[in-house]
């Protein structure tokens, strides 16, 4: 089976047609022309030839048809022929005509006359076999064809658009699209505020006949897709499917700017698919969607997290053939996440330390309403372990927006009557621990000053068998200094460091047995804001965990940096 467009039609038929009285025969599938072809998939790029048995791509101008042609050179043949509109609805038309059995030329061997021939192929309009109008993947599917040249018309009317056809004459052992399970609907099985979880029955093109079929989930809020084409058509051509997550921890593809978070400058601009002008016209580009696909491999449940609450989401599934690289779509589901629940809003009292624990990823409001008219807001922050976004807003208005890491001070023009609204998110990593003290009287701090840097520093030639030799940054600030150890493993590592480097919890949560000492510590030159110490009494080729605690006059204290040491084994 061969496909041909108009103009090329007639080169094409005077090429494959032998200029003899011989009957006459089109090249079919299995001789070599139609072998090259296929391994040279350029050949098909915007020609008119339909390769039987290969998908090929193509494009439509508004009011502008388009024609394909192909040969069934026998009687009762097979036939399939799928049409899968991309972007914008198709009209498409499906007929066969006869065609010239072989030359006349009374028995003289000479060949019919150029415009005779072209008035038998051309002048019939043909049969009409099937037609379809909309935007849906349909097919003609025949299991006995009788021979002739058929021809295939597509129109849009309603936007130039990108579509792909496919046919075959042998559909039962081609198979090249993925079938679909007896139920081939997506259900929705879990949904919360932020996460929806879907499950759908397998293809048996993977569970029976074991080709490598992988799923890629659709998700947008605008409508469902009927075709993977469709999807291509609204992402960038730019754009890639994502990497399959792994094993045991599903994708999370809204995790940087979609679904109303802010997206860099660049992030809306997206090429329309014709991108030369030697056709006489361009599109423009299209404006940024919310929509992101994700393939996933061949499992059959996938939770998709980080949604908006209370908005409804399109979710649709497709399973492709790795093989072939063809598609076939379930039907697609839609589903609302459930709506926010409504924060507790936590009261500051002036000047005094409050706790906040908030779930990973999670929010908490916190209100400061000053009972008496202020210059100035201070805002005291102590994120204990990982890094906090804060905003504060005074009668609605923005006036801060932070990410706040170990010990931050802001203060804020204070206004007469106005009431402060505190937002907290956490941490992507984990929960988030914090303290927090709001005061209209600058000089009630219960967070002691901290030096820019918070590390301590171990000198390695002042090592011995028994001490080691520290130091650590100060303030100009007077304050109070107390140093930890504690006898470490030697495979004690920085990833069991990190998860005690919560900076929150103070002295009274240590052993008095890991106490070294006490002491206070200030310079007024910041340069020389520096303290030495040697902690003795260790055994030799030990490791020890070292804590240096600063502790403010309210008796809130902060946990400098953790450091491991070890003293020398031979002396």
């Amino acid at each position: 089976m061969l496909l041909l467009h108009c103009p090329l039609l007639l080169l094409l038929l005077l090429l494959l047609l032998p200029l003899d009285s011989r009957p006459q025969k089109l090249p079919t599938r299995d001789e070599e022309l139609f072998q090259m072809q296929i391994r040279d998939k350029a050949f098909f790029h915007d020609s008119s030839v339909i390769p039987d048995g290969a998908e090929i791509s193509s494009y439509l101008f508004r009011d502008t048809p388009k024609r394909y042609f192909f040969v069934v050179e026998e009687d009762n043949t097979p036939l399939a022929v799928t049409v899968t509109p991309c972007d914008a609805p198709l009209e498409w038309k499906l007929s066969v005509q006869e065609l010239p059995e072989e030359a006349s030329g009374e028995g003289s061997g000479d060949p019919e006359p150029l415009e005779q021939q072209k008035q038998q192929i051309t002048s019939e309009e043909g049969t009409e076999l099937f037609s379809y109008k909309g935007n849906d993947v349909e097919y003609f599917v025949s299991s006995s064809s009788p021979s002739g040249l058929y021809q295939l018309d597509l129109l849009s009317t309603e936007k130039d658009t990108h579509f792909k056809v496919y046919a075959t004459t042998t559909p039962e052992s081609d198979q090249p699209y993925p079938e679909l399970p007896y139920d081939p609907r997506i259900d929705v099985t879990s949904l919360g505020r932020t996460t929806v979880t879907l499950a759908w029955k397998p293809s048996p093109t993977a569970s029976l006949l074991r080709q490598p079929i992988q799923y890629c989930i659709v998700i947008n809020k605008e409508h469902n897709f009927k075709s993977l084409c469709a999807v291509e058509a609204k992402l960038s051509s730019d754009d890639a499917f994502m990497m399959a997550p792994k094993p045991g921890l599903d994708f999370s593809p809204f995790d940087f700017a979609h679904f109303g978070f802010p997206a860099d400058n660049n992030s809306g601009k997206e090429r329309g698919f014709l991108k030369s002008s030697k056709f006489g016209r361009q599109t423009s580009p299209k404006p940024r969607v919310d929509l992101h696909r994700v393939c996933i491999g061949n499992k059959n449940i996938f939770t998709v997290s980080d949604l908006k609450p209370d908005t409804q989401y399109y979710f649709d599934m497709f399973a492709v053939n790795t093989n072939t690289n063809m598609s076939t779509a379930y039907v697609g589901t839609f589903a609302r996440t459930k709506e926010e629940a409504k924060q507790k809003t936590v009261d500051l009292k002036d000047g005094k330390v409050t706790d906040v624990f908030i779930k990973r990823k999670g929010v908490k409001f916190l209100r400061f309403a000053p009972v008496s008219s202020h210059q100035k807001v201070t805002f005291s922050i102590h994120s204990c372990l990982d890094a906090v976004q804060v905003q504060v807003r005074r009668d609605g208005k923005l006036l801060l927006s932070q990410s706040v890491e170990g010990v931050r001070q802001f203060q804020l023009r204070g206004k007469a009557k106005a009431k402060y609204l505190v937002r907290l998110k956490g941490s992507k990593k984990g929960a988030s621990m914090l303290k927090i003290l709001a005061t209209t009287r600058p000089n009630k701090q219960s967070f002691p000053s901290l030096p820019e840097d918070m590390r301590i520093k171990a000198f390695d030639k002042l090592r011995t068998c028994s001490s080691v030799t520290v130091a650590w940054l100060g303030t100009q600030e007077r304050n109070k200094f107390c140093i930890y150890k504690r006898e470490v493993d030697d495979n004690y590592n920085e990833e069991q460091k990190k998860r005690e480097q919560n900076q929150c919890l103070g002295p009274d949560t240590r052993k008095k047995s890991e106490k070294v000492l006490c002491k206070y510590f200030h310079s007024q030159n910041i340069q020389k804001a520096v303290t030495t110490e040697t902690i003795r009494g260790l055994q030799p080729g030990k490791s020890y965990l070292l804590d240096v605690y600063v502790i403010g006059h309210g008796g809130h204290s902060v946990k400098y940096q953790s450091k491991l040491v070890k003293t020398r084994k031979f002396c």
